[in-house]
């Protein structure tokens, strides 16, 4: 795939994380999806699992601007996204992961809802139309995370590569 073909489609991504659409990410945008992930699934905010989200969000805020943040305005524009998903994870999708590792992990405990250290399908398509993906595509994508196609669990193992290929590997 061209470069600017894998670029358009980065920058299309960058409305996942622009979570109140005003053309830029920043700290509130994490803030906002962590907020919204814990109403869906009725878990206070002051809560074990609402802190670690919290703190999940900020990390993930923290390493995407440390990424993309080119000016240190405290903001990520369409263009430092793609120029940050471009050149410094395009041919490291690891690095995108261990940055939203800490977020993913504490989505998935929220939508845990029986302690076993994964979500339901259901749960997991849930988590992904909260941060902003279309119902028809949560649904499709949560299923194709289900690693052993048994309609059941989605754990961390399947879901935080997964999140990581999506947003660096040109499909």
């Amino acid at each position: 795939m061209v470069s600017s073909e894998y670029e358009r489609r980065i920058a299309a991504r960058f409305a996942t994380f622009d979570q109140d659409g005003n053309g830029y990410i920043d700290r509130e945008d994490f803030g906002t999806a962590a907020k919204a992930l814990l109403a869906e699934f009725a878990v206070a905010a002051r809560s074990d699992k609402g802190q670690a989200l919290y703190a999940g969000a900020e990390a993930f805020w923290q390493g995407m601007a440390g990424i993309a943040d080119r000016d240190g305005d405290q903001r990520i524009t369409r263009e430092e996204f793609v120029t940050g998903a471009v050149k410094r994870l395009r041919d490291n999708p690891e690095r995108f992961a261990e940055i939203a590792r800490p977020f993913l992990h504490a989505a998935i405990a929220v939508a845990d809802t029986d302690g076993d250290g994964a979500a339901t399908v259901a749960d997991t398509a849930r988590v992904l139309r909260v941060l902003g993906a279309d119902q028809a595509v949560a649904e499709a994508a949560a299923a194709g995370l289900d690693a052993d196609s048994d309609g059941s669990k989605v754990g961390e193992a399947e879901i935080v590569p997964a999140f990581a290929r999506y947003f660096t590997v040109p499909e």
